[in-house]
C-alpha cells in the first residue's frame, strides 16, 4: 500500500491508502499569476513550491563546487550500437533471435529485465541531474542545481540518481518476487558498471584501487538511502522529509524547509505515478519521471476505471493477436 499525499497552499495532507497497482493521469502545471497571494485551493510543483522560497540558503560546503570535467566523455549509456535509439536489428537476427525464443520457451519477463532497466530505466534515473562543466543544464537538473541549491559534484549527481532508483526500487517490488528481483539486481548492477567506467573515464582516476574504494563507498550510501527513504515511504511525511535532509541535501544545518517539502512532493507525486501503472506497463518501460515543473493530480473514481479499462482492452488486442511474436509474450498483470 502507499500512502497518497496531496500538497495545497504549503500544507501536507495525507490522503487515503490506495493499492499499489494502476495508472494515472498528469497535466502541466501552469504557472501562478499571482505567487504572492495563491489561492488556497491551487496545487503546485515542486518547482514552484521550491522557486517560493526566499531563505537564502547555501551548499554545506559551497566551496566544493566541482562539475565533473571529463577526461573523455561517455555516452549516455554506452558506446555498442544495441543501445542506439538509431539502431535497427537486421531482419535476419530479429527471426533468429523469434525463433530461439519459441523453441527455448524463454520466459521474456526474465529477459526483458536487462534492457528494460538495465538500459532504459537506468538511462532515466542517470539523465535526471547529469552535468559537466560548461555544458546547458537540463531542466530537471536546474530544478536539483539551481532550485534547490545543490551542489555540482560528481557525488550529489549520485545522491539524486540513487533516489530516482529507489522509486523504480518500490515498484519492482510489488512486482511478483521472481520478476522484481530480477529487475533491481539489473539496475544495481548496470549502475555500478556505468560508475566504475566513469570514474576511470570522466573523473580521471587512474589506479583500480581508488576505484575499488569510491564503489564500496557508493554501495554503503546505496544501502542507507534505501533503508532510509523505505522508512520514510511505510511511515509519513516527516521521516521521509528527514531521510531526504540526511542524503539527498547531505545533513546541511541551514535547510531551506520549503526545499524539503518541494521534494517530498515530488517523490509523492512519482510514487503515485508509479502505484497507478500495471505491472505489464511497468515492466515493458512504459514509466517516465513526472518533471519537477508538472504537478500530478488525484484521479477520480471513472477516471481510474477509463484507464484500468484502456489498458485491459490495449494488452488483451496484443495477446489475442495470432501474429503476435514470441518476444512480445508477457505473463505479467495487466489488470491490477
Amino acid at each position: 500500500m502507499i500512502q497518497i499525499v496531496l500538497a495545497r497552499n504549503g500544507v501536507l495532507n495525507q490522503a487515503r491508502s490506495i493499492p499499489l497497482r494502476s495508472r494515472a493521469l498528469l497535466h502541466q502545471s501552469s504557472r501562478l499569476l499571482n505567487e504572492k497571494n495563491p489561492k488556497p485551493e491551487e496545487l503546485k510543483s515542486p518547482e514552484d513550491l521550491a522557486r517560493q522560497s526566499h531563505l537564502n540558503s547555501k551548499p554545506i560546503d559551497f566551496t566544493n563546487y566541482a562539475p565533473v570535467r571529463p577526461g573523455k566523455k561517455k555516452t549516455l549509456l554506452s558506446d555498442s550500437k544495441y543501445e542506439s535509439k538509431d539502431y535497427q536489428l537486421p531482419k535476419w537476427k530479429e527471426a533468429f533471435g523469434e525463433l530461439v525464443i519459441r523453441t527455448l520457451n524463454l520466459d521474456m519477463d526474465k529477459v526483458r529485465s536487462g534492457p528494460v532497466a538495465g538500459s532504459y530505466y537506468y538511462a532515466l534515473c542517470k539523465n535526471v541531474a547529469l552535468q559537466y562543466e560548461g555544458e546547458k543544464l537540463s531542466e530537471t537538473a536546474k530544478f536539483f542545481y539551481q532550485d534547490l541549491k545543490l551542489p555540482r559534484t560528481f557525488s550529489q549527481w549520485f545522491q539524486i540518481t540513487i533516489l530516482h532508483e529507489w522509486l523504480l526500487f518500490v515498484r519492482m517490488r510489488a512486482m511478483p518476487f521472481k520478476y522484481g528481483r530480477n529487475y533491481q539486481q539489473k539496475l544495481v548492477d548496470r549502475t555500478f558498471t556505468d560508475i566504475e567506467a566513469r570514474l576511470f573515464d570522466e573523473m580521471n582516476v587512474t589506479t583500480g584501487r581508488i576505484v575499488d574504494q569510491y564503489l564500496k563507498d557508493f554501495n554503503t550510501q546505496l544501502r542507507g538511502a534505501v533503508f532510509a527513504y523505505d522508512e520514510g515511504f511505510y511511515t509519513d511525511d516527516a521521516t521521509l522529509a528527514a531521510a531526504l535532509w540526511r542524503n539527498l541535501f547531505g545533513g546541511r544545518k541551514n535547510i531551506d524547509m520549503v526545499h524539503l517539502e518541494a521534494m517530498v512532493r515530488y517523490v509523492r507525486s512519482q510514487l503515485y505515478v508509479l502505484s497507478r501503472m500495471s505491472d505489464r506497463d511497468f515492466a515493458v518501460g512504459s514509466f517516465k519521471f513526472v518533471p519537477p515543473d508538472e504537478t500530478v493530480e488525484r484521479l477520480t473514481a471513472e477516471q481510474e476505471a477509463q484507464l484500468k479499462q484502456k489498458t485491459i482492452e490495449k494488452y488483451e488486442s496484443i495477446d489475442n493477436d495470432p501474429k503476435i511474436l514470441p518476444s512480445d509474450r508477457s505473463r505479467l498483470s495487466y489488470k491490477n
